[in-house]
């Protein structure tokens, strides 16, 4: 593997960044001040080919790759980490429909998806499961040329503000087990449908979370995704590039949070001289960069594979996630402490410093 990055990969670094900068960073403390979800913002992400950044050209994406993808995500979330992980479960959506999808799912969706023009949400976590297919208990009994969906969803990011949904319903018996799942495309305003209240949460709060509800919703067979009991297997496939962006996103709020505490460290004076110059706090700087480029390798390893459909893509895709979460925790922490426990300091409120916990649990 070579890990230099070509100029192209370069030039997309720099607008990410650019976008970042210009979209993200200055709005994010508000934004999480106030519960606000920047559906103006992801908009103009949409605008920049953000929201559909693996999708095939000739479907109006970028046609990239999954490391390009990570490079990006990791720029956004320098500027707005909550945001930036939304964007990651929207590509995530447009990517299914446009790889799964009948060709009038594509016709009716993808072009929507990919400028923005309508948002997506990714169905899986249930009350009682999360990525464990057994458990999975909303339904979707087929009736005529319908299925009828019943269930309940939790953790929904985007869920209230988004226009459709990719839900993981059982088309099979009670014991049907993972061949049982099915991936079904549902209008965000199909009758039936009820939106939980926003959750409260310790962090990523511009975007919002919530439970859905579907009783008796009604849709045609030919939303599915796929051959009827393949919806585990879809969603392992985009869970493969999920966990890849999602740890993207914590290299990115690493990195901000490592940024500010350089510069906190080389203004801050105590004893009668900059805290940088102190061995010790060197020392702390010194393995959070190291601990940062780790999980970077990681990452960028694990892309690399899944490009190359390597067979064992998943598992490193999967420890990726576990390393790189893990890592944006503790870097987040320690920043945390280099500025004397006192988030104030930071001029995002607190926000950049905050140990990022949410994305941890394997769901």
């Amino acid at each position: 593997m070579d890990f230099s990055l070509t100029d192209d990969q370069k030039a997309l670094v720099q607008a990410a960044a650019d976008f970042s900068r210009a979209e993200l960073a200055d709005h994010a403390a508000e934004w999480d001040a106030t519960s606000h979800f920047p559906v103006e913002v992801i908009r103009r992400a949409g605008e920049a080919g953000f929201l559909g950044i693996y999708i095939p050209e000739e479907r109006g994406g970028l046609g990239l790759s999954r490391l390009d993808a990570s490079l990006i995500f990791e720029q956004l979330s320098q500027g707005c980490i909550s945001t930036t992980a939304y964007l990651t479960i929207h590509n995530m959506v447009a990517w299914m429909v446009a790889s799964w999808g009948s060709e009038a799912l594509r016709e009716s969706w993808v072009d929507r998806l990919v400028s923005g023009e309508c948002l997506g949400c990714y169905c899986l976590t249930e009350p009682g499961s999360g990525s464990d297919a057994a458990s999975l208990r909303t339904k979707a009994v087929r009736d005529g040329d319908d299925y009828v969906i019943s269930g309940s969803k939790m953790f929904i990011s985007g869920a209230g503000a988004n226009d459709v949904l990719i839900v993981m319903a059982r088309t099979g018996g009670p014991d049907s087990g993972a061949g049982g799942v099915s991936a079904i495309l549902v209008p965000a305003d199909a009758a039936g449908i009820e939106y939980g209240k926003n959750e409260e949460k310790m962090g990523w709060k511009s975007q919002p979370t919530r439970l859905v509800s579907f009783d008796g919703v009604r849709v045609p067979v030919g939303n599915r995704l796929g051959e009827e009991g393949e919806g585990f297997k879809l969603a392992m496939k985009g869970l493969d590039g999920g966990r890849l962006n999602i740890a993207s996103c914590s290299l990115g709020a690493a990195q901000h949070a490592l940024t500010l505490s350089r510069d906190y460290m080389a203004d801050r004076k105590q004893f009668g001289r900059e805290l940088s110059s102190f061995q010790a706090l060197q020392f702390k700087l010194a393995d959070m960069a190291t601990e940062l480029m780790a999980a970077r390798l990681m990452v960028r390893q694990a892309a690399w594979r899944l490009d190359n459909s390597d067979p064992d893509a998943t598992a490193h895709c999967a420890m990726a996630k576990r390393f790189a979460t893990d890592m944006g925790f503790n870097v987040c922490n320690d920043a945390l402490q280099l500025h004397g426990g006192f988030p104030g300091r930071d001029p995002s409120g607190g926000r950049a410093l905050r140990p990022q916990p949410l994305r941890r649990q394997p769901r």
